[in-house]
C-alpha cells in the first residue's frame, strides 16, 4: 500500500495543467467520493495495527498534496484568464432604478413642521411608552375620564401606570417640566388607542399637537395663528371657524373646521354636505395644567392645539381608507414620487 500512495505522491507532484476542465476531472479521480483518496482511506482501515503509524502519515501527505495542488493550480488558472470567461453585452440597456418617494404621511407632517416653524414654533419629542402622570394624570383627567378605560387604551398588563401614549399632550407635559415660558413647540409623533381598525380609524396614528405659552398668550393669538396655518396647507381662500368644545387639559376648548377645499364651502360628500370640515382641536391651556408643570398660571397664559396627520393628508390628497397608509402597497405610494 505504501508503494502505491507513494506512486500517487509522484503524480500528483509531476501534475500540471492549465485548463479548468482537465483539472477538474483530476480532483474528481482523486477526491470524490468513490475517488483514490477515499479508496486508499477505506483500504487503511484493514491494515495491522503495526503498520497503520508509518501508512497513516504518508496517507495524509497525499491528501494535503493532494489539496494543496489543486488550490494552487485552480488560483493561476483564474489570475491568468483575467475575467475572459465573463462576458457582457454593453449594448445592453442599464436597469431601470425607480425614483423613491416619501410616506404621504411624512409629507405633510413636514409641511405642517414648516408652517409653525415660520411663525416661531420649534419641534419637540417624548417617549411613546409613558406613564399615567405624563399621559393623564397632569393633563387635568380626573381618575374616572372615559379615557381611561381599557377600551381606549393600550396599558402594559404588569404594570397599569404604564401605556402607550395616546396623544402626544405628554410631550407638552415633559416641556413644560424642563423648562419655564416662553415656550412655542411643535409635539409631532405616532400615537395609539385601542379602536376598531376601518376605513376611517386605525389603532396606530399619527398626531401634530402645538404648545405655546408666554406672558399674556390670548385666545385671539391662537385663532390668529391657526386661520395662517390653515390658509398656507390649503391654499389663500381657506376659511375657519371654532365651535365651542370640551377637553380636560384646555378651558375654554374649541374644534376647528375649515371651509371645504374640496367644493370651495357649496358642498359635497366629503364635507357632508355642509361646507365645513373638523380638523383640529385647541383652547387655552386650563391654569391646573400649568400648575402640575409649576408654571405659575398667575403670570403665564397657554394656548394648545393638536391635528391627526391622517386626517389632514386625507383631506389634502383625497384619499379614503386610512388603511392604506399602512399596507405599503406601491401602486398607492408611487403617487407620491417626486413629492417632497
Amino acid at each position: 500500500m505504501k508503494a502505491a500512495i507513494q506512486t500517487y505522491l509522484n503524480e500528483v507532484e509531476q501534475f500540471q495543467t492549465q485548463d479548468n476542465e482537465v483539472l477538474e476531472n483530476f480532483r474528481i479521480r482523486f477526491l470524490a467520493r468513490k475517488g483514490i483518496l477515499n479508496d486508499l482511506f477505506e483500504q487503511f482501515k484493514e491494515l495491522a495495527p503495526a503498520e497503520k503509524k508509518e501508512t497513516g502519515q504518508i496517507l495524509n501527505v497525499l491528501k494535503n498534496q493532494l489539496q494543496d495542488k489543486i488550490s494552487r493550480i485552480k488560483e493561476e488558472i483564474d489570475s491568468k484568464s483575467g475575467g475572459e470567461g465573463l462576458k457582457i453585452d454593453l449594448s445592453l440597456p442599464a436597469d431601470f432604478m425607480e425614483t423613491g418617494s416619501r410616506h404621504p404621511l411624512s409629507i405633510v407632517r413636514n409641511e405642517i413642521i414648516q408652517v409653525f416653524s415660520r411663525i416661531g414654533f420649534n419641534v419637540a419629542e417624548g417617549p411613546e411608552i409613558e406613564n399615567d402622570w405624563h399621559n393623564f394624570t397632569a393633563l387635568n383627567f380626573a381618575p374616572e375620564h372615559p379615557a381611561r378605560d381599557m377600551q381606549d387604551t393600550f396599558f402594559i398588563e404588569k404594570d397599569p401606570d404604564i401605556a402607550l401614549r395616546t396623544h402626544t399632550s405628554s410631550v407638552q407635559i415633559r416641556v413644560m417640566e424642563s423648562g419655564q415660558p416662553p415656550i412655542r413647540s411643535l409635539f409631532p409623533g405616532r400615537v395609539f388607542r385601542n379602536e376598531a381598525i376601518s376605513a376611517r380609524a386605525h389603532c396606530i396614528f399619527h398626531q401634530v399637537e402645538g404648545l405655546y405659552v408666554d406672558k399674556n398668550v390670548s385666545f385671539r393669538e391662537l385663532k390668529q395663528d391657526l386661520l395662517y396655518f390653515a390658509r398656507e396647507l390649503f391654499g389663500a381662500q381657506t376659511q375657519i371657524r371654532l365651535r365651542p368644545s370640551y377637553f380636560p387639559f384646555t378651558e375654554p376648548s374649541a374644534e376647528m373646521d375649515i371651509s371645504c377645499n374640496i367644493c370651495g364651502g357649496k358642498g359635497c360628500n366629503i364635507c357632508k354636505y355642509s361646507g365645513w370640515v373638523e380638523i383640529l382641536g385647541c383652547g387655552m391651556v386650563d391654569p391646573a395644567v400649568l400648575q402640575n408643570c409649576n408654571i405659575d398660571p398667575e403670570e403665564y397664559t397657554g394656548y394648545a392645539f393638536g391635528m391627526g396627520i391622517e386626517r389632514i393628508t386625507l383631506l389634502k390628497y383625497l384619499i379614503k381608507d386610512i388603511r392604506l397608509y399602512f399596507e405599503n402597497d406601491l401602486r398607492f405610494l408611487k403617487q407620491f414620487a417626486g413629492t417632497y
